[in-house]
């Protein structure tokens, strides 16, 4: 059995699939159009795929009997208006700037493969297609949606494609056995005060002078609060309050983002805004509240299913893989974030990525970039590994 061989028989229809999906972006939770498509597709080749949420899908597929392994894939796009120089650009405002359209295409092409040797799987797949990777919403939603349960995953994994990286198209790259990324939180603090003229302000309450304070006093909880061995970044990225020179308005609002390496003290620095906010604004007479929005945990793997991976994918004929670890490159996700977290935080699981364009053959630009593209050469290689994985691992779990 070459897994990455068969990927290649069916890479036009993995372009495909890719080309489609890339033509017509859908941000967030509301992804009608590519949770249509997908959940086609599947039914094409014999799945039944449930819904979770509006736009949520996951279909099984081996015995339901033995372990599960559970494969991820996001859907959605960013509210960017494409200038990739491709065939298949999207006209509608959005962009798959960040590959989701080439993790979905890989996780069809996987449950292609899968399909075809569902009498050799020794328990079930499951496959996940989520939306709102973005937004940090879709990761929660599908777990509380049930994904994780009937049947009950008991390991999981997710790849995410990379361009503007100098390695070969189609190479497994692991993150590093320690590698994480950020738990990220966005939030929003409202200041009321009491508005009067400006030429009169002991008649009123100034919302922009506890809300410069507020600004000041949130420092002081990476400089003097944290751990400094602790990474933390907390950035205030707007702040608005009137909209004239000679009125002290009656509200004023900033907001923020908030990226740690750990759960702990992403739990003491939300804790320590919501009571530098209220003390500080009561210090002016003025209120004020915190409010969050999405957000998701810190995403770290596990270090025995790391290893085995790895080992399973060293096994995948064709497909080139390395370690970060062993090329000395960084062991982190940086301060980037991944909703695949909210699954990492429940079940053993494991992150990788594939190299999916070197800058020196035109593949120069980052994900979020207007003018990103991905290979489509790393496409059987990600389909491939999906597969195999997921086959391998029941084997050896069974």
């Amino acid at each position: 059995m070459n897994l990455y061989q068969e990927a290649l028989n069916i890479q036009e229809t993995l372009v495909n699939n890719r080309n489609h999906l890339h033509q017509n972006p859908e941000t967030g939770l509301h992804l009608p159009k590519t949770a249509a498509y997908v959940e086609e597709k599947l039914k094409e080749m014999g799945y039944t795929p449930r819904r979770i949420g509006e736009c949520g899908l996951v279909a099984t597929v081996g015995k339901p009997c033995g372990k599960c392994f559970l494969l991820r894939s996001d859907m959605d796009a960013l509210p960017v208006q494409e200038q990739a120089d491709v065939e298949f650009k999207s006209t509608n405002g959005n962009m798959h700037a960040c590959g989701h359209d080439c993790h979905t295409a890989a996780l069809l092409g996987a449950a292609q493969l899968l399909k075809a040797h569902e009498s050799e799987l020794e328990g079930m797949v499951k496959l996940m297609f989520q939306p709102a990777e973005e937004t940090m919403d879709g990761g929660k939603m599908m777990i509380e949606g049930g994904v994780l349960e009937d049947p009950k995953v008991d390991a999981a994994m997710s790849m995410h494609v990379m361009s503007n990286v100098p390695l070969p198209v189609g190479t497994l790259l692991f993150t590093g056995v320690h590698s994480k990324f950020a738990a990220v939180d966005w939030f929003t603090i409202h200041v009321t005060g009491k508005g009067c003229h400006g030429a009169q302000p002991h008649n009123g309450i100034d919302p922009l002078n506890a809300m410069a304070h507020i600004f000041l006093a949130l420092q002081t909880i990476s400089a003097r609060e944290v751990d400094p061995t602790q990474p933390l970044v907390l950035t205030i990225g707007q702040m608005h309050g009137g909209n004239t020179s000679n009125v002290i308005p009656q509200e004023a609002m900033m907001s923020g983002t908030i990226r740690t390496l750990s759960n702990e003290v992403r739990a003491q620095v939300k804790e320590r805004i919501e009571a530098i906010t209220a003390a500080t604004a009561a210090t002016f007479g003025a209120e004020a509240r915190v409010e969050y929005g999405s957000g998701c945990p810190v995403l770290e793997q596990n270090k025995e299913l790391y290893a085995q991976v790895k080992e399973i994918c060293s096994g995948l004929e064709g497909v080139t893989v390395l370690d970060a670890d062993e090329l000395d490159m960084p062991a982190s996700g940086g301060l980037g974030s991944e909703d695949f977290a909210w699954v990492t935080n429940e079940v053993p699981s494991v992150f990788l990525c594939v190299a999916a364009g070197k800058p020196e053959e035109g593949y120069c630009y980052p994900q979020h970039h207007p003018k990103v593209r991905f290979h489509e050469d790393a496409l059987p290689a990600s389909a491939a590994a999906f597969a195999h994985v997921a086959i391998q691992w029941l084997k050896e779990n069974s």
